[in-house]
């Protein structure tokens, strides 16, 4: 089944596919989650091309939140969504078991798909990964693996993801190392694994090389453009596409720094969203850095992006 909406073209039946953007979760000056502000925004996200949303991930403070917020946030997705299988909750935990919980608690609220990282307490073996992605299938929704070596120090390997995609384990990776030439690696050895734009300074590149979705940070502060580019460049038309990416780099590289949750919520706050501040451990940004993502974001707003 194929729905149409805002100029996109979404399919029910590989719901992971498409522009799914990594939330960012409004707070207020106190740090509590504006719950309002959050349903507005999901609603806004899809309302201007942008296919369904990721509540849970990094973006989104998930290491933050206790297990009430998380819960909320995404029933809060869903209903401002109005549809479960336009939302992919990510359901990293230190455990498999809880990972497996938070899986099962999405398949409950009908989510579409999930987002699971690999073991991220410790330097997990492959043997490891494998077990932990089986766990969590277990719940019976589609998983999604999250490639961040950058961050958890375990690489879900081209020649690794084939062992979970043949496990039945995922359906797609969320591929974030940056490195685009594993994209056709993994087109290699695993033909059927969807590939999902990770990092949104690499989107060209990756949609090129044959990738069916982006799970995306900028949007957040500019979906319309985004969409506009992220469809130009699945379609091959670089026409459209090269001119807009190379207007949006230096606003799209933020996306893979470490300050990205900061730089995203600031580029919201300053294009009249509600990003608000972040819960510590995250501080707010130092000068230099805010002055750099603000004019970065003044210029794709002075470009007409929006």
């Amino acid at each position: 089944m194929t729905a149409t909406t805002a100029g996109t073209t979404w399919n029910a039946d590989h719901p992971w596919r498409g522009i799914m953007v990594a939330t960012a979760l409004p707070l207020r000056e106190d740090l509590s989650v504006d719950y309002d502000a959050y349903a507005e925004h999901v609603r806004w996200l899809l309302d201007n091309g942008c296919d369904g949303v990721v509540p849970n991930g990094s973006l989104g403070e998930y290491q933050t939140l206790t297990d009430d917020e998380r819960a909320r946030v995404v029933r809060t997705a869903i209903e401002a969504a109005g549809d479960g299988a336009r939302v992919m909750p990510g359901v990293a935990a230190y455990g498999s078991a809880e990972s497996r919980r938070l899986a099962e608690q999405a398949a409950a609220e009908g989510c579409g798909s999930v987002l699971l990282l690999p073991p991220n307490a410790y330097r997990a073996d492959d043997r490891a990964v494998r077990a932990h992605y089986a766990e969590v299938a277990r719940a019976g929704l589609p998983v999604v693996g999250y490639n961040n070596p950058i961050d958890t120090k375990v690489d879900l390997t081209p020649a690794l993801l084939a062992g979970l995609h043949g496990d039945g384990s995922i359906v797609a990776v969320k591929e974030f190392t940056g490195d685009v030439r594993r994209a056709y690696e993994i087109a290699e050895l695993a033909p059927d694994l969807d590939l999902l734009i990770g990092a949104d300074d690499v989107l060209l590149e990756l949609a090129l090389a044959g990738a069916v979705g982006w799970i995306a940070g900028y949007p957040n502060a500019f979906p319309a453009t985004c969409a506009e580019l992220y469809h130009a460049a699945v379609a091959g038309d670089l026409g459209t596409a090269r001119p807009l990416y190379r207007s949006l780099h230096s606003l799209l590289r933020w996306d893979s720094k470490t300050e990205f949750v900061q730089a995203i919520k600031l580029s919201m706050d300053i294009v009249g969203r509600r990003g608000g501040p972040t819960r510590p451990p995250r501080l707010p940004l130092p000068a230099a850095i805010e002055t750099a993502v603000r004019a970065a974001t003044e210029k794709a707003a002075a470009d007409g992006h929006h």
